[in-house]
């Protein structure tokens, strides 16, 4: 008779999440996870498979929450250029948080690209959903007359999400959001 899991599948994928994101994939033992979510290595087998299952649930656990989450306060923002700057500072200050542990998913592909085909595409996945969000607000603030319509609104977001990816890199070099946000002005700039 198979045993019913006593754990909490979605809380130990969240803890998962901060542990990789902290430690990267690759310094992460099973071991580690096995202490750090409190249970026990066959429990860790028999929801996710292996440690790379336990790796793509907390990628995905993240793609659902923190970047859903900018998309959507994206969505919400009063006017264009209010709502790029708040996605891109809001994103600046997680990625300096823990001491500059930066961003999940450019983490992902700095550790694991281009070796693991599956993380590569779960992270293109989730930069082409914020490159279609950003592309949709600056059309739409271009019509309104809001930013400048020199620009494609694919480009233009394919920049912002380049520059965001690099902020997020050097976020881990340099965790100080206030040496950094300045540079977030000079990129919205490239709306003018």
């Amino acid at each position: 008779m198979a045993r019913t899991r006593e754990f909490d599948t979605e809380a130990a994928v969240s803890r998962a999440m901060d542990l990789f994101w902290t430690r990267g994939y690759e310094a992460t033992s099973v071991r580690d996870l096995t202490q750090h979510l409190g249970i026990g290595q066959g429990s860790l087998y028999a929801a996710f498979g292996d440690k790379d299952g336990l790796y793509r649930a907390a990628l995905e656990h993240y793609r659902t929450t923190l970047a859903a989450d900018a998309l959507r306060s994206l969505e919400e923002g009063a006017g264009a250029r209010a709502a790029i700057r708040a996605l891109l500072t809001e994103r600046l200050r997680i990625a300096v948080g823990g001491g500059g542990k930066g961003c999940l998913a450019v983490n992902a592909v700095c550790e694991r690209v281009p070796q693991d085909a599956a993380t590569r595409r779960t992270v293109r996945e989730m930069q082409e959903a914020s490159r279609e969000a950003l592309a949709e607000v600056l059309r739409a603030a271009a019509e309104r007359g809001e930013i400048a319509a020199r620009h494609d609104p694919h480009t233009a977001a394919a920049f912002l999400i380049t520059f965001l990816n690099g902020l997020l890199v050097t976020s881990k070099i340099t965790p100080d959001a206030r040496s950094l946000e300045p540079l977030v002005e000079v990129a919205l700039t490239a709306l003018d």
